[in-house]
């Protein structure tokens, strides 16, 4: 089973995937956290933002791994052997990822990598990103779109920063979240949309037990139509052989 949550940043989209991972017993992958890797990776390497070709080149060389059980809510980053969990979180890394994330190449060998990791999840994955339905997995069986309110997603990003230490302001915040927006919206290659199929979740005036009570209903309203639907073309089968 692949379920996919896109939205713009600040939506709740990593929180709540790892809430149904657990709960549903799947794998998480976290794709912000591998353009934040490769950003990171860029940066150590001390790449102009603005070569690309070089940016590539990193990118493919780098190895990112996820370490994670589905019974836990924390997942651990590794840049070429290094855990970088917590160094991916930073506002630098921040805007370097969404820099790099513009490029078509770039997007190209991470998205192979996603699709290579949800497709070997034994149980299935649950992936968040900003192209998760559109691109990395069309055909997934679940898709959502996770939004809210510009000043609401700044205001749990702030929040989120000040808990990690990070020196910031709410009016910062605000600017690089539509700084964002509307870098993920223009780009050329995959740009955040919402996917056709996807349900969309206006979280502004939600808290996180409600958006995933939520999820949940709709993903178990799904699963028992189709045990439903399943066990009624198994009994058909059975009385025409019968």
């Amino acid at each position: 089973m692949i379920i996919a949550i896109d939205g713009p940043s600040g939506a709740g989209k990593s929180t709540l995937g790892k809430m149904l991972a657990k709960e549903l017993g799947l794998f998480y992958l976290d794709t912000g956290a591998m353009y934040r890797a490769a950003g990171l990776a860029v940066l150590k390497a001390g790449a102009n933002l603005d070569d690309k070709e070089k940016i590539v080149e990193i990118t493919k060389n780098s190895v990112i791994k996820f370490e994670a059980s589905p019974l836990e809510q924390s997942q651990r980053i590794f840049l070429n052997g290094s855990d970088v969990t917590d160094e991916i979180r930073s506002s630098e890394v921040s805007h370097a990822a969404s820099v790099i994330s513009t490029i078509p190449e770039v997007r190209r060998i991470l998205v192979e990598r996603q699709r290579e990791i949800g497709k070997s999840a034994e149980k299935g994955c649950v992936l968040d990103g900003r192209d998760i339905g559109s691109v990395v997995f069309p055909d997934a069986d679940f898709k959502f779109f996770l939004t809210a309110k510009p000043e609401t997603r700044a205001q749990r990003r702030y929040e989120e920063n000040l808990k990690r230490g990070d020196k910031t302001t709410y009016e910062q915040t605000l600017h690089e979240i539509k700084e964002r927006d509307l870098r993920d919206s223009s780009r050329l290659d995959s740009p955040l949309k919402v996917a056709e199929g996807s349900i969309t979740l206006d979280t502004s005036e939600m808290n996180l037990e409600e958006v995933f009570q939520e999820m949940l209903r709709i993903i178990r309203s799904k699963l028992n139509q189709t045990d439903f639907a399943s066990a009624k073309e198994d009994n058909s089968k059975a009385s025409v052989n019968s």
